[in-house]
């Protein structure tokens, strides 16, 4: 069992290998990267273990003095990344030397009042390493040179890191006890049982705005330009004695209209938070009405076996006219999810954001139901009796599996797939499962 220590916060300014850092601490490729400046934005949280103790590593965009609205909304989540750490470590470029937006960071990071450690990055070689010693003229301590994308003093830069946690550790104990804060904070060991709510769609329908109203702070960046959030950002959030982990992802558009390596991989991101996940927020654009896109997705995530809530977003741009012909428009061109229970929302005002909690928890209670064998067979018989199958009987059924309700019939003949479509809408209605896929397999006794 390892010892959890704290949270440390990478910060630097743009393209200085801060996510390819990330990457080399949790010993896989956790963050995206490419070489362009600007690729990271959101904070990711990610879990490091080393010499059996474990912290989260946090991963923030690139600090810039000046520069666009998002850029600034980038720079505001550093500076929440920084007040919320318990360790700071500031990455500069070994081959560029101290710039003036280094000078300017160094700074803010002095008045946050944290510990920090300054690394002088892309040190590949004994070279390298004079220039890089450049970087002790920031104030912040002595140096540690690395070289991220070939491992080299990344061990020592561990150890360090370890060091400084179990002191701020020690320190913290000496002034108070702070076990039962710490749990409260980081939770490690009861990640796993929580519930994982993904917000999913395509770009700019205001997954990041949602997510933010849930999680109540500015946890994800808004911003009107579609892609902006690049990989999958979570949180923990607590309804109503029930606590969820929301994964907020990356917007997906088909394949013809990705056209950079790093939305690329912001998509298989978000294709792996769906796959992971225990319940589904599909957000539409109620503006746009439902895309071929919106259909593909819809496809996709209903196959991944997970619940769904589709939840119409800018509900309140809409007149009374369209919000009829919307209904209606979903219930068509999404029959094939019919489900999955719709909610109409405005994220950016909060309206009918807290019906969710109960859709959620309806939805999972679904996906999780075992019903008992006598109890089934009862409904099963009651459905052939009222709309008997135009060839073959079902002689008996037992539900095989939950997540989501699996129920195999045994027959002897082959079902029409309209009878059994009817059939899963009857056994929906008598055991309340709306919000979770229904698996029925059929097989056939006697070799009829």
């Amino acid at each position: 069992m390892t010892i959890n220590l704290g949270k440390v916060v990478i910060v630097g300014r743009p393209n200085v290998g801060k996510s390819t850092l990330v990457n080399r601490m949790c010993g896989s490729r956790q963050a995206i990267v490419e070489h362009l400046p600007g690729v990271t934005r959101d904070r990711i949280e990610r879990d490091v273990q080393w010499s059996g103790y474990s912290f989260k590593v946090v991963d923030t965009g690139g600090w810039l003095q000046l520069g666009s609205a998002l850029d600034q909304k980038v720079s505001g989540q550093v500076q929440v990344a920084m007040d919320n750490s318990d360790l700071i470590l500031m990455v500069t470029d070994g081959t560029v030397g101290i710039t003036d937006e280094d000078l300017q960071f160094a700074k803010i990071v002095k008045r946050v009042k944290k510990p920090v450690i300054p690394i002088a990055n892309k040190v590949d070689s004994l070279n390298q390493e004079a220039d890089a010693w450049l970087i002790s003229k920031l104030g912040l301590g002595q140096p540690v040179l690395v070289s991220a994308i070939h491992g080299r003093g990344t061990g020592d830069l561990l150890d360090q890191i370890v060091d400084v946690l179990k002191k701020n550790q020690v320190q913290a104990d000496e002034v108070s006890d702070g076990d039962s804060q710490e749990k409260t904070e980081d939770e490690p060991e009861v990640t796993d049982q929580i519930l994982k709510v993904a917000i999913v769609g395509r770009p700019n329908v205001g997954k990041s705005t949602l997510f933010n109203r849930l999680a109540g702070q500015e946890r994800a960046i808004v911003h009107d330009m579609p892609g902006t959030t690049r990989d999958t950002v979570d949180t923990l959030v607590e309804f109503g004695g029930n606590t969820w982990k929301l994964l907020d992802t990356a917007g997906m558009r088909r394949k013809s209209k990705i056209d950079t390596g790093t939305e690329h991989y912001s998509v298989v991101r978000a294709l792996k938070a769906v796959d992971e996940s225990d319940i589904v927020l599909f957000v539409i654009d109620s503006t746009q009405g439902v895309t071929h896109q919106d259909q593909r997705l819809a496809e996709r995530i209903d196959n991944s076996g997970s619940p769904i809530v589709i939840v119409c977003n800018k509900w309140d741009l809409l007149s009374v006219d369209e919000k009829l012909a919307m209904r209606k428009e979903v219930e068509d061109e999404l029959a094939f999810v019919g489900y999955s229970p719709l909610i109409s929302i405005s994220a950016l005002y909060g309206r009918g954001v807290l019906k969710l909690p109960q859709l959620i928890e309806k939805a999972k209670d679904a996906y999780q139901r075992r019903i008992p064998t006598a109890i089934l067979n009862e409904a099963i018989n009651k459905a052939q009796i009222k709309h008997p199958s135009p060839q073959g009987k079902i002689l008996y059924g037992v539900q095989g599996a939950t997540d989501p309700p699996t129920i195999t019939l045994f027959a002897n003949r082959r079902l029409p797939t309209s009878w059994l479509r009817y059939l899963e809408h009857q056994l929906r209605d008598e055991f309340d499962l709306e919000g979770s896929p229904v698996k029925l397999r059929v097989r056939i006794r006697g070799g009829n």
